[in-house]
């Protein structure tokens, strides 16, 4: 039994101002694992109180101490590697091979990505007589998601960390453990008091408390769309800067000359991978109407042969979060059922072998038109809808045609045309033919997907605000 009952405030760990304790549940016993502290808006005022007396010096340091800062952070969090997978998978029930090679190991990437921008990110521009400078921004709220737990909380704090502003966190209260693991990995790392504070709690409550903080000066979400609505809401009295990933409901568009069978197996692979609990999983096939039948076997192929269990074992896929994300998966597949989709394979309950933990059977619809609600709405969950095309314009039309613009894929065999396609499609981000993560490239999205950027140089510029020094360089006077 795992217990966080004390806030990581000004480097020190300390107790709630008002004591109340919540249960994180392990989603794949359905028993209580651990508990946390729930924080109240008086510990974020201690928090908010803590970075901003640190934000006088942490701002003034220079590109070397924070390069120093990073690398430093770096040899502890390798040291606890282990012990963040093994959290990751306890609190989410991600897979231990999936907690290590992709949830934990994906911080690693964020940090090492943030210490070389910051090596030669410019931070100073002339122009003419006048100078630009890019400064921190101040103190920073960040609410992180439960999906990708510990990586969420790194891509936000590298960046801010390298721009030289202090911090308060919330992390996710369903997967609390891999976070606390992190402030230990920043106070061994001797992070300055007040740089990096984090307290737990409910989103209504801690969430809403650092949106709406005048204290706070730029507020990043990663989470549902109607929570970034909500932080939005409560930050506007401020107007302070806010930052947003939200949802997604990702077209995937396999072109009639792409290699048909690796495309979908590949696109029914990235749906199932988490369980289906990212928020840029390529949820929307769409496929020639005359190849349907034939991606209806290779889909049905691949979603049977994802095996579910238990997260300490040798299962792809482990259960979805908790009891209300898993009663919300099975609400919509109901709905693809009732509202005439083909399923193909999967469908309502928990695989047949397994009596407890919120598992989900990797299931695929066929024949899905864009107006149903597996089309429409974010299903979090190993779910698969395949949508049929007559032409590339009209692919590009339905791929267009929603709420949504996070991500898509793109699969085919001319370049050109599918670069075109890219250009075409309102999303923040486009994967050709299966393409390689790049921790880099700017990440975020179009429409209610959110606005702003993370990773990379593009993830410093959300943590800095823009200063014109005219005359900073006086002109010469001719003699």
């Amino acid at each position: 039994m795992r217990e966080y009952l004390k806030f990581y405030i000004d480097g020190r760990w300390v107790g709630p101002d008002t004591p109340k304790q919540m249960d994180v549940i392990n989603p794949a016993t359905e028993q209580v694992c651990g508990r946390i502290s729930a924080g109240s808006a008086a510990d974020v005022d201690k928090a908010v109180a803590a970075a901003k007396k640190a934000f006088v010096t942490y701002s003034q340091t220079n590109r070397e101490e924070r390069i120093e800062l990073l690398q430093r952070i770096l040899t502890e969090y390798q040291k606890r590697f282990d012990d963040i997978a093994k959290a990751v998978t306890e609190e989410m029930g991600a897979p231990a091979i999936f907690a290590e090679r992709a949830q934990t190991a994906a911080s690693i990437i964020h940090i090492n990505a943030g210490i070389e921008v910051l090596k030669n990110f410019k931070f100073e521009e002339d122009r003419g007589t006048t100078r630009i400078a890019k400064e921190p921004i101040g103190v920073c709220g960040m609410i992180t998601p439960w999906n990708w737990p510990v990586a969420q909380i790194v891509c936000k704090v590298v960046p801010a960390l390298a721009a030289g502003c202090t911090m308060v966190v919330k992390p996710s209260e369903e997967s609390p453990f891999s976070a606390c693991i992190w402030a230990e990995v920043m106070d061994a790392a001797g992070v300055p008091a007040g740089v990096f504070n984090m307290i737990n709690g409910e989103g209504p409550v801690v969430g809403a408390a650092i949106a709406s903080h005048p204290g706070i000066d730029m507020v990043s979400i990663t989470g549902s769309t109607r929570a970034g609505v909500e932080v939005a809401r409560n930050a506007a009295a401020t107007v302070k800067r806010v930052t947003q990933e939200l949802g997604g409901k990702s077209p995937n568009i396999i072109l009639d000359d792409a290699d048909f069978e690796a495309a979908v197996r590949a696109g029914v692979r990235a749906v199932m991978s988490n369980s289906g609990q990212s928020c840029n999983a390529p949820a929307r096939m769409l496929v020639p109407a005359k190849k349907m039948h034939r991606a209806i076997v290779i889909a049905k192929e691949e979603a049977d042969a994802t095996t579910v269990g238990d997260p300490n074992g040798n299962a792809t896929i482990g259960p979805v979060v908790n009891r209300t994300q898993w009663e919300k998966i099975q609400h919509l597949i109901q709905a693809g059922i009732d509202e005439g989709a083909t399923l193909v394979t999967g469908g309502l309950g928990r695989p047949d072998e397994l009596h407890k933990g919120f598992y989900v059977k990797p299931t695929v619809f066929a024949n899905v038109k864009n107006d149903m609600t597996i089309a429409k709405e974010e299903i979090f969950g190993p779910v698969v809808s395949i949508l049929s095309y007559e032409t590339v314009d009209e692919a590009v039309n339905i791929a267009n045609n929603s709420q949504y613009g996070l991500a898509a894929c793109v699969w085919g065999s001319e370049m050109s045309k599918i670069r075109a396609v890219a250009s075409k499609l309102r999303v923040g981000q486009v994967s050709i033919n299966g393409s390689e993560s790049d921790r880099t490239a700017p990440f975020g999205g179009y429409k209610m997907s959110g606005n702003g950027r993370e990773v990379g140089d593009y993830g410093f510029h959300e943590y800095l605000e823009t200063k014109s020094i005219l005359g900073y360089t006086p002109k010469k006077v001719a003699k």
